[in-house]
Order: C-alpha cells, then sequence, then structure tokens
C-alpha cells in the first residue's frame, strides 16, 4: 500500500512540475515582447499580462508538491490563457507567427 501512496505522490509532484514549467514559460515570454505589441494586439497592457503571469507562476510554486488546489488551478488556467490567446494574437503583430495555414497558403 504504501508503494501505491509513493507513486501518487511523485505523479503529483510531476504534474505540479510540469505545471510550473508552463507558468514560468508564460513569465518568460511576456517579459520578452515588445510593450507596444499588446495594445497593437488589442490585449491588454504588457503590465496587466505580466503581473497575471508572474502571479500565476508564485501561485504555482505555493502549490508545488500538493494535491492540486483551487489556487494550483487557477495558475496554470491564467497561464494557459496567456500561451494560448495573447502569445499568438502577439505572433501576428510582431510577425513571429505564420502569415499562412499549417498546410501552406489558405
Amino acid at each position: 500500500m504504501q508503494l501505491l501512496f509513493d507513486l501518487q505522490n511523485w505523479i503529483v509532484y510531476g504534474l505540479s512540475l510540469v505545471a510550473l514549467g508552463v507558468e514560468a514559460w508564460a513569465v518568460i515570454d511576456c517579459v520578452r515582447r515588445p510593450t507596444d505589441a499588446f495594445t497593437a494586439a488589442g490585449k491588454r497592457t504588457k503590465g496587466f499580462w505580466l503581473a497575471v503571469t508572474v502571479v500565476a507562476a508564485l501561485l504555482g510554486v505555493v502549490s508545488l508538491g500538493a494535491i492540486p488546489g483551487l489556487l494550483g488551478i487557477i495558475g496554470v488556467i491564467a497561464a494557459g490563457v496567456y500561451l494560448a490567446d495573447v502569445r499568438p494574437a502577439l505572433d501576428q503583430v510582431t510577425g513571429r507567427g505564420r502569415a499562412d495555414g499549417p498546410y501552406g497558403p489558405w
């Protein structure tokens, strides 16, 4: 029975490390972006998104190794919103994204 408990602990710890990595990736990406690109993409300001991603990363540090609670889930969702919504919009504005589809021009 102890082996199963230890396995569960290692899985939770691994998943919280992955979540912290995603949150850190969001912070690093946000820091590297130019300030004007956020407003040009029609998103909130860089300061707002930097605060959101830093708070998400701090929540990830707090919930590291613990059973994912509400705070840990909020942190992952906040980082996920930045990476899934804001980052692609910034890529389009700064020219880092694709101008065409994944299989060529549409």
